[in-house]
């Protein structure tokens, strides 16, 4: 099986490696880790069964896929090293958010297929959101490397590239807004008498059991939502208190304020 280098190995880079393992993707003898803090990579290489290389040009070496897994800023730092060893027989596929495919590719003196994506830490369980699209360079073939990785741990769709920025405002950091609102939610069972175990059971079971009906049903969440408030009822209260709250407004705030700041960081 082709190999699958990660250059960094934190939170994102740990949750795609398993993901990818757990779904039988990947062996773990077929991906190599990288990262700077060499304490933590050979403690996860261990974990994983995977191979620690000693620096970023012994990762990249006879690697098929090169997954790019480090914060913005150090996009370059990161790939100075390999400025002229990356061909373009290999992949480079990037998680980097805000980074365009533009920057990536100026990153080396070849032409390297670059495919930029944007994927969420439910990649741990199997369940991602991934958005990925394709460098000037990047042929179908590439994009579809891509696509089987992140396919493998979740929901894979292809998007302009002038739209990854909104997509990590949704779906990239989503999943911290869903915690928040599933504590709350635990939160509040707790205000009404419930036992801490027992209403963050139910709340995340809530919120699980929604997304399964929007996804499988098809039916618009507004749909779904009216079919649960019936008239004078407890959920119309409920909901009449989210809207007094700003609920809605404030959601869509936060994805947008994300989606600027990957703009800002692009």
């Amino acid at each position: 099986m082709p190999t699958l280098s990660f250059i960094g190995a934190g939170a994102m880079g740990e949750a795609l490696s398993r993901g990818l393992i757990a779904a039988g993707t990947y062996a773990p003898s077929d991906l190599v880790l990288f990262d700077v803090d060499t304490a933590r990579v050979q403690t996860l290489a261990q974990s994983l069964g995977a191979r620690a290389a000693s620096s970023v040009e012994d990762a990249v070496q006879g690697a098929d896929v090169v997954l790019l897994a480090v914060k913005p800023q150090m996009v370059e730092t990161a790939l100075a090293p390999v400025r002229e060893a990356l061909t373009p027989q290999q992949t480079l596929v990037s998680i980097a958010a805000g980074v365009s495919t533009k920057r990536l590719e100026a990153c080396f003196v070849a032409p390297i297929p670059v495919v930029r994506v944007m994927p969420n830490t439910p990649a741990l369980v199997g369940a991602a959101a991934t958005a990925v699209c394709a460098g000037a360079h990047a042929t179908t073939e590439n994009l579809d490397k891509a696509r089987a990785i992140f396919a493998a741990v979740g929901l894979c769709v292809q998007a302009d590239e002038k739209l990854l920025d909104a997509v990590t405002g949704l779906s990239g950091s989503g999943p911290a807004y869903v915690f928040l609102f599933i504590e709350a939610l635990a939160d509040g069972g707790v205000r009404a008498g419930l036992a801490r175990d027992v209403a963050l059971q139910l709340a995340a079971q809530t919120v699980l059991g929604s997304a399964q009906m929007v996804l499988e049903t098809g039916k618009h969440p507004g749909v779904l939502k009216d079919q649960v408030a019936s008239p004078g009822g407890t959920t119309i209260a409920g909901l009449h208190a989210l809207e007094n709250g700003a609920f809605r407004g404030t959601v869509m705030d936060a994805v947008l304020a994300a989606t600027n700041r990957s703009r800002e960081l692009g």
